[in-house]
């Protein structure tokens, strides 16, 4: 899940894109539509809104398009810009913040920080586009584990985002291109990422924001809302921490990874 060398991003041609969409609206019904599969984000205002243009017109049953974004992407974009796309059509963007910890982010090469981050998923909130934000359980290791969990508790505390969900990070294509900048990384065992959680759930100050890790990557499914469910939620992970037996967690192989 972490790195994919052997995927290259390149924008579709857009006279290809808007024509996929026309034969689509001729062929199914569709409610909603994910701007895949890189960052949608990273395109011009004005092409985003040929497609948003072009979905509203041939697919008209659908209420919501979303696309993944990456903060550093949107440096260039106004609120305005943004509030455009929003009005055009386009209603919830998935930000892969991954840490709030500056020192994690610049040992895996993320090229964000907590401010730049924080900067982009202020915009969208002011443009009225629902932030969903990723962070993963293990990404700082063992050495900055509490870290990793504090700052990006006190990232999402500032930016108050809509939805929020944890993944466990992993190596699909192996840990060699990871370990460049985080040579001593060592990763969590089950028991310390469920410590990590905890620790991040203690530090959420959230007034109304959905949360999940029921990714397949996950071994301790949670759901709720913070703040109201964060008490229950907390009673979960500490079963898992003391009675790992009794807390329906997932097995390797229900991991799907």
């Amino acid at each position: 899940m972490y790195t994919a060398p052997q995927k290259k991003f390149r924008a579709r041609d857009e006279a290809e894109v808007l024509e996929e969409i026309r034969r689509c609206g001729e062929q199914l019904i569709v409610q909603r539509v994910f701007l895949a599969d890189g960052d949608a984000l990273i395109l011009p205002t004005r092409r985003l809104l040929k497609i948003l243009s072009a979905i509203r017109e041939h697919l008209p049953e659908v209420d919501r398009v979303s696309s993944y974004c990456l903060p550093r992407n949107l440096r260039k974009k106004s609120v305005e810009e943004l509030k455009e796309l929003a009005d055009a059509g386009l209603k919830m963007a998935y930000v892969g913040a991954e840490s709030g910890d500056d020192e994690v982010l610049a040992r895996v090469n993320k090229g964000e920080t907590f401010e730049s981050t924080l900067s982009a998923l202020d915009k969208l909130g002011q443009a009225g586009i629902s932030r969903s934000v990723m962070i993963l359980n293990g990404l700082g290791g063992k050495t900055l584990s509490e870290q990793h969990a504090d700052s990006s508790a006190r990232l999402m505390n500032a930016a108050q985002p809509e939805f929020l969900s944890t993944l466990v990070v992993s190596f699909p294509q192996g840990e060699a291109r990871f370990r460049e900048n985080f040579a001593d990384y060592e990763a969590l065992s089950q028991h310390d990422l469920f410590v990590e959680v905890e620790r991040l759930l203690q530090g959420l100050e959230l007034k109304d924001t959905v949360f999940r890790s029921d990714h397949a990557s996950n071994y301790l499914v949670l759901k709720g809302n913070l703040g109201a469910d964060k008490a229950r939620m907390l009673v979960q992970v500490r079963q898992a921490i003391e009675q790992p037996q009794q807390a329906h967690l997932w097995q390797e192989w229900q991991r799907g990874l």
